[in-house]
């Protein structure tokens, strides 16, 4: 038969074609192809209606129910050996990957706290059985209370030691420690004795070392009341280490510079690592900052809403990171923040 004379009786011929091509095919690949011929705009039976008009008036109508009727017959064959073979790879995937129902079910993995959170807690109870409270300062913070109300106005040298981050909001910072919330616990408190702990994340833009990271905690310790000394300082730091890393822990307090604290000191521990021989870890001297702390600066008691010529008071700061690797021996600060698996299983 040629395109230009389609005959009612070449379409039945077509349809029984089709149908029986239709009936050897096997994949969805094949099912792509057969549609094409025998359905696609180039088919004889889709060309059978656009070539309506041309015929004579007589047959046109018998023309194109006949036309119709076997483009419907080859659809409903199409969708129906479709069907068939849905049902076949369904059937075949049930028997060549059949499941024992009789076989135990897989035990979920019970999840761990992070080491951090871990050691942020241990901290926080200690801290709890000495009488503090915890207060949760916010993490982006304004210059103001980052540094101008520190006792570190903008010219001040001191802010070299911070490398900060800066957000997209005029006058705010990522905090660089967690002191901010000092002047924002006082102005809430003052003039009532404090006695707090403010743990939290920190952000400062600095080369990742086994020692440093870009984000980390930090938990600052703040008292304020009447007649607040060093020796109450040392006193409170030295309990804490003992009550952490035990009773025959070696401690250390040296000079050091805060602007926010005057007289400063750092309080170090003896590397747990090397057991004060000296490693990488402790730069080889055998010793390990754990926190920096000394009297509240008399600026930042006024600038908090304390007269200091009648309170007084101290403040630390500590990385609980850093305590975390004294008591687990752990040499390096950045398997904290790389979320493997293998490492974080470690801590029950």
């Amino acid at each position: 038969m040629t395109e230009k004379n389609i005959l009612p009786a070449d379409l039945e011929a077509l349809k029984d074609e089709a149908l029986a091509a239709l009936g050897k095919l096997a994949a969805e690949s094949d099912l792509a192809a057969w549609k094409m011929h025998f359905l696609g705009k180039t088919s004889p039976v889709m060309q059978a209606f656009a070539r309506l008009p041309q015929l004579p008036a007589d047959i046109r109508p018998e023309m194109g129910r006949k036309a119709n009727q076997v483009k419907q017959t080859l659809e409903a064959a199409l969708n129906a050996h479709m069907e068939k073979i849905a049902q076949e790879l369904v059937a075949h995937a049930l028997e060549s990957e059949s499941l024992d129902v009789t076989l135990p079910g897989r035990k979920p993995r019970t999840g761990r706290l992070h080491p951090q959170t871990q050691t942020l807690r241990e901290i926080s109870r200690i801290f709890g059985d000495m009488g503090f409270q915890v207060y949760h300062s916010r993490e982006v913070e304004l210059d103001e209370f980052n540094f101008e109300l520190l006792n570190i106005p903008a010219h001040h040298p001191a802010r070299d030691l911070w490398d900060t981050y800066h957000v997209n909001i005029p006058g705010a910072v990522l905090r660089t420690h967690t002191s901010p919330g000092q002047i924002r616990y006082m102005r809430e408190h003052a003039p009532e004795p404090i006695r707090v702990i403010l743990p939290g994340m920190c952000y400062r833009y600095e080369q990742v070392t086994t020692r440093a990271e870009t984000q980390f905690n930090q938990v600052e310790v703040l008292v304020v009341g009447k007649g607040i000394t060093f020796g109450d300082l040392k006193g409170t730091l030295i309990d804490f280490a003992r009550r952490l890393y035990g009773e025959k822990v070696k401690t250390r307090l040296r000079p050091s510079y805060f602007p926010f604290t005057e007289p400063s000191a750092e309080m170090d521990v003896e590397c747990f690592i090397c057991g004060g021989d000296g490693c990488r870890v402790c730069k080889n001297n055998g010793w390990l900052e754990i926190l920096g702390c000394g009297m509240v600066h008399p600026t930042v008691l006024q600038n908090g809403g304390y007269d200091p010529a009648v309170y007084s008071g101290f403040a630390a700061g500590m990385g609980p990171e850093r305590i975390s690797m004294l008591r687990n021996h752990i040499e390096d600060i950045r398997y904290f923040w790389t979320n493997d698996i293998r490492f974080l299983e470690q801590f029950s």
